[in-house]
């Protein structure tokens, strides 16, 4: 996504553009890998070293609370971010707190026939998402590199 995009997104969203915002936007969207807080601001910092740290956990709760990227939490309480808004699970490897999108529409149909049947009293689902546990391959390599 350009940064005219991420101008018309904060607007529509009713958020004032600035610099800051934009750069969270683009940092997120650009490390595909789910960042933290921390990594988000170590990239911006390559190319806008006076943006503080505290600007940037701002940012992204501000961004998160709109409704413009969401919060993933690990295993070990960690907090990271994600720009991609459509629905979709995470395959997540606590080895390495490696997350990856899983994307599988047979999967979604499944999920949202069952609890339309089970009709859960006094609650109603806005959106299910899995995160489905377990190792990538190359996660168990790094298991025994660390023995």
């Amino acid at each position: 996504m350009k940064a005219e995009e991420h101008r018309e997104r904060l607007k529509h969203y009713g958020l004032k553009v600035t610099p800051q915002r934009i750069a969270v936007m683009e940092a997120v969207e650009m490390l595909h890998s789910h960042p933290n807080a921390d990594e988000v601001s170590q990239f911006i910092r390559q190319n806008y070293p006076t943006i503080a740290t505290g600007t940037v956990y701002k940012t992204l709760d501000t961004l998160v609370e709109k409704g413009l990227i969401r919060r993933v939490k690990t295993d070990r309480d960690i907090m990271r971010y994600d720009a991609i808004l459509q629905s979709h699970h995470h395959l997540y490897c606590a080895v390495r707190e490696r997350i990856e999108d899983y994307y599988d529409d047979e999967l979604d149909s499944i999920l949202n026939e069952y609890f339309k049947r089970k009709k859960i009293k006094d609650f109603d689902i806005e959106e299910i998402r899995l995160q489905i546990v377990g190792r990538f391959p190359d996660c168990d390599k790094e298991k025994h590199k660390n023995r």
